[in-house]
Parts: C-alpha cells; structure tokens; sequence
C-alpha cells in the first residue's frame, strides 16, 4: 500500500466546455491537454501560468474523440458529424478534414510512429488513414453492431476494436483479417487498448466491469468488479503495472495489476466520468465528465518503480522480442472484487490549495484546409474606410431611387 505522501493529489483543474467532456489527451511533451466535448468544439490547454487557451470550431456536432500525434505536432478529432479532423494545435488551427464513415465517429488513434491513424465509427467499420498522403488506405469489416474504440497495438502490427455486438476484435494491419475475437454475453466494451507492452489488452465494460485479457494465449487473465455503474474508459500507466477507469457512477479507480486489486478510489467529479488518460512519462492524468470540468491530477505513486519498467517495456518493443507469459500478469485468470483496503481519495473534503483554472479563450474559427480565422481578428476586418464605402453606396442607392420617382 501506497503511503499517504505518495496518493494521487488533485492539482487543478479547468473550465470552459459548456457540455460534458467526451476525450481527452495530454500532449507528449506534458505541457499541453487536448479536451473534446458534447457542445462541438475542441479546445486545448495551456499548463503555463496564465496562458490562454484555444478553442476550435468547426465540427457541427459533438467531438467524441480527440488524440495528440506522437510528435504532438498535430491533434486528431472525431465527431457525430461523420468526419475526422487533424488539427495544427497552434493560434491558427489550420486543419485536414476525412470523410469516409457513413455514421457518427467514435474514436480516433495514432500507431505508434504517426504514420497512419485509425476511426471507428457506427457504420460498423474501422478504417486505417495514411498520415504521410493524407489519404484513405482500407477498411476492415466483421462486426455487427457499431463500433465504439479502435486502438493500434505498440508495434502497430495489430489493432484491437471493441463493438456493441458485444465482440472484442484483434485485427493483423499487414493482411487486414480479424485474427481473434473474444466475446461477452452480459454487456459490450465502451474503450478498449493495449497495454504498454502490447502483450495485453484491457476492456471497459457497460456491464461495471474491467478486464484484462493476453492476446498471445487468449485467455481472460483479470476480472474487476469495482464500479457501481458502466465503465467509459480505461488508460494503462506507461509503466503496465497500474490501470485507470473512469466510470457512470462518479468515480475514477486505480487497479494494481500485479496484486490483482483495487488500490484508490478517487473523487471529484460531480456525475459520470467519460473520460481519462495518463500522460505519457505516467506523472499526471486527467479526467472530464458530465460536470463539464477537466480535473488534473498528479500521480505520485511508485515513481522509481515505475520509470525502470517504462524503458524495460520500450525494449520489448522490437520486432524480434520474444513473448514474455510471466512478464506482469499472472497466467491464470482469477476475478476480483472490490476489497477494504483501499484508500479513498476526495478532494472537496480537504482544505488544498488548488488552481483553478478559467484562463482567456480564443476561438479559432474554421473554414476550410488552408484558411482559419480567429472571431478576435474576424471582428476588426470591417474597417472604418470599408464602413465610409458602404455609407457612399447606400447614398447613391438612394439618390437613383429618389430620381426615378
């Protein structure tokens, strides 16, 4: 058990989305967060003290997913609206918009190089983006119902989807077939992905439940039953020994999955929590929901612990690397529930100090590939001369028309 020095602490959080908070993303550079939400519009963060943030306009219905390049140099959108964005995450928001899917998008990820981005979407297809060509590559099909997650394993050889047919897909990106398939009689998978190592795969379950499944021996290693309502979203600490669910039932959870048990319970969130994710180096996580915050939370568990078995799992991402059946899981699957010897973590009960941040928002609005224009500018184009013009000519109009009468 962690000591109380070493809890999750809430650092701050920010307000500016005017609807619940669908995705989010921390840049990889750990200076920026990526948020998109029900009320259409993307927005991005800024860490530094009193910098202000951008607001991106230009999706005409809900953003469901949002997702930094691994450079961080461009930001990948879905939305309801059925088309895909990439974004330049600067003052100008120059963007490229995809349009393939027949219905609502639902996520958006990038392999691990950034060569290619895979959507999935309600049209019951994923698709797989080229990012050098900007173009369209294929489409793998085989499940029934609408696909909520897609995911590119580490090594980007595999991608793992998850569908309200209640399947769970692994895909081969070099021969475009569904390789494995494994399924729920209960609920369906909301979010699904790989751990860091690629050997594992995790599912957030609508039926309350997470678990933990190895692809190579394809078999249910772990079974979670620590959320009192459906679980929208998971994210794998870089190290692949701690799990975070955000759930329907207000609450974030930290799973330790070496010990196969439930370790923090955190609060903070006022209704469903839709969203979570780790940053890259595992220091922070956020978290958005229905309450239309963003809460920034500082890890502080196991930090040694953690960086060692970060580089261990970047070596086993060669090619070539051999699997490894002991490497963090156990072999067999065993069920967990919720035990008491947890630490329960509420951030309205302590007296902290707290940042809280509401900072200045500039809209970008959005036209097309190559033209973006802010509200800010927008409103100054309609200069004093332009206005003596329009005064000149309505006289003249007038004029004409006193004449002919």
């Amino acid at each position: 058990m962690a000591s109380a020095t070493e809890d999750p602490v809430l650092e701050r959080y920010f307000k500016g989305h005017k609807a619940a908070i669908t995705s989010l993303d921390l840049s990889p550079n750990g200076k920026q967060l990526a948020t998109a939400s029900w009320d259409t519009f993307l927005m991005l963060w800024n860490f530094k003290p009193h910098a202000r943030a951008y607001r991106y306009v230009g999706h005409k219905d809900v953003v469901t997913s949002v997702q930094f390049s691994p450079h961080g140099n461009l930001l990948a959108s879905a939305s309801r609206d059925r088309t895909v964005r990439l974004w330049i995450p600067d003052k100008r928001g120059k963007f490229s918009e995809f349009k393939a899917h027949t219905a609502p998008v639902r996520s958006v990820d990038f392999s691990a190089d950034g060569q290619f981005l895979a959507t999935a979407s309600e049209d019951k297809s994923i698709k797989v983006w080229s990012m050098y060509r900007q173009r369209f590559l294929y489409s793998l099909y085989r499940h029934t119902h609408w696909v909520r997650c897609a995911k590119f394993s580490p090594d980007g050889r595999l991608i793992v989807s998850c569908s309200e047919d209640k399947t769970i897909k692994i895909w081969d990106t070099t021969n475009k077939q569904c390789v494995n398939n494994f399924s729920d009689s209960v609920g369906f998978a909301n979010f699904v992905d790989f751990n860091p190592s690629g050997t594992c795969i995790a599912s957030a379950g609508s039926d309350q439940t997470v678990k933990v499944w190895d692809v190579r021996v394809n078999k249910l290693l772990q079974h979670y039953q620590v959320h009192s309502g459906g679980v929208n979203c998971i994210s794998f600490h870089p190290s692949g020994d701690y799990l975070i669910t955000a759930s329907s039932d207000g609450t974030l959870k930290i799973l330790d999955l070496l010990e196969g048990r439930l370790i923090y319970t955190l609060q903070g969130h006022t209704g469903p929590v839709f969203t979570v994710s780790f940053s890259k180096g595992g220091e922070l996580f956020a978290s958005g929901g229905a309450d239309t915050q963003v809460l920034l939370w500082r890890t502080n568990f196991d930090e040694l612990h953690c960086k060692g078995l970060t580089k261990r799992n970047l070596k086993r991402l060669h090619f070539d690397s051999p699997p490894h059946l002991l490497d963090i899981y156990p072999r067999t699957p065993h069920p967990h529930e919720e035990k008491v010897e947890t630490v329960e973590i509420n951030p309205k009960l302590e007296v902290i100090d707290l940042q809280i941040s509401t900072p200045p928002v500039m809209d970008i609005l959005s036209f097309d590939s190559t033209t973006t224009v802010s509200i800010l500018e927008q409103r100054l184009t309609l200069t004093e001369d332009k206005l003596k013009d329009c005064l000149e000519n309505q006289q003249k109009l007038f004029s004409a028309v006193q004449q002919k009468s």
